[in-house]
């Protein structure tokens, strides 16, 4: 069973889905637009204040000819649907490898793509693993960014 979770959905409930409730091949995923307020905003969340993120002139004097995504702001944003997906049920992601592969920046819309990968039972959890790998593209279709997420699930 494929399932698709959109921006439009609004906020999660608390009724997230249960281990039991994934299947090998299952999809999920959003569209979100950056914009340059998920850069200064981000910054100061996380504390990087690298001119690359928050200074234009800097920026474009750069190989990248911009302001930029934080890398830890995209991983974030990849792993947000993941999250809301499991809303209620998650008892903790456990892992988030992310590879950065283009820049991400303002005015990019971002297609991200989760698939379940590898689902692991761990029954004295009461649940269990659920594995998906990712896949964050641009509005041209150019891959940007991968990622592999391990989320423990509970099944009640």
């Amino acid at each position: 069973m494929a399932i698709r979770a959109t921006p439009d959905a609004g906020r999660p409930s608390a009724g997230g889905w249960r281990y039991s409730e994934f299947c090998l091949g299952d999809t999920f995923g959003t569209t979100v637009t950056v914009t340059a307020d998920h850069l200064d905003r981000g910054a100061d969340l996380i504390g990087d204040f690298n001119p690359l993120h928050l200074d234009e002139q800097y920026a474009r004097s750069t190989r990248f000819g911009g302001r930029i995504l934080h890398g830890v702001l995209t991983s974030a944003l990849m792993s947000a649907p993941f999250g809301n997906l499991v809303a209620g049920t998650a008892l903790g992601y456990l892992e988030h490898n992310a590879r950065f592969l283009a820049p991400v920046r303002p005015a990019d819309v971002l297609t991200i793509e989760w698939t379940v990968t590898e689902l692991v039972p761990k029954p004295r959890h009461g649940g269990g693993i659920v594995v998906a790998e990712c896949e964050a593209r641009n509005q041209n279709g150019e891959l940007v960014a991968t990622a592999i997420g391990k989320m423990l699930v509970a099944d009640a």
